[in-house]
């Protein structure tokens, strides 16, 4: 069942386009990785799909469809005394007690963990915070903003394998920025290859070839070998 259609989506800020005619398709359950060079309007595309910003073309989710969004990092000063058991009440009245366990089961974190202040935790801790902070209202998709960015390997693993258990477990529709092909080859069921434009777009054993890599990055990652 679809769950997501974009058509000729165009995006115009300050008099640039930041995106020209993006069309694309998501399923339930499917997993769509969004890759792309810096500037490439990657989450131009993500502020499109949330309706953040104003676009030209056609953005059609599905009816009553519930939207988590993971940022790339915890956008606040991790000095402010407020422990994470606090972080997560700033949900309001859907953080109580049994939604606040889930969320710690869905991102594997020991509940002693609500105790502790945010800035006496991992980076990686605190991107999987954000994950259960997304995951509080049962989403039916999840969009997440490069969720491995400035996290050590230990913690992009923890991340990724968190990610790749929710979508199994739940039959989440996942959205995902990376600049990782590994991530792509290994997670995705779809890629779309974005640099203002739609390069290309599909599974990505298909679209993943050296020619498709060198026109997105310039030959710099053009001789990606795909794992099977």
């Amino acid at each position: 069942m679809q769950i997501l259609k974009v058509k000729n989506l165009s995006v115009n800020l300050g008099g640039e386009k930041i995106l020209q005619n993006i069309t694309l398709e998501v399923n339930r359950g499917e997993i769509l990785t969004v890759i792309g060079p810096n500037g490439a309007g990657k989450t131009t595309l993500f502020k499109a799909l949330l309706n953040m910003i104003s676009y030209e073309g056609e953005i059609k989710w599905e009816p009553n469809v519930k939207i988590g969004y993971v940022p790339q990092r915890l956008d606040i000063d991790i000095d402010v005394p407020i422990t994470v058991k606090e972080f997560f009440k700033l949900r309001g009245k859907i953080a109580n007690a049994k939604r606040i366990r889930e969320a710690l089961s869905f991102i594997q974190l020991e509940e002693n963990i609500l105790k502790k202040g945010l800035g006496e935790i991992s980076v990686g801790q605190r991107q999987r915070l954000l994950v259960g902070w997304a995951m509080m209202d049962n989403p039916d998709v999840l969009l997440f903003d490069e969720p491995t960015a400035d996290i050590d390997i230990y913690g992009q693993e923890s991340i990724l394998k968190t990610i790749s258990q929710m979508h199994k477990k739940l039959n989440l529709t996942v959205i995902l920025i990376s600049h990782d092909l590994n991530i792509v080859s290994e997670y995705a069921t779809k890629v779309i290859c974005l640099n203002k434009k739609n390069l290309c777009y599909g599974p990505p054993a298909k679209v993943l070839t050296a020619q498709n890599l060198n026109e997105l990055y310039g030959g710099e990652k053009a001789f990606y070998e795909h794992k099977h």
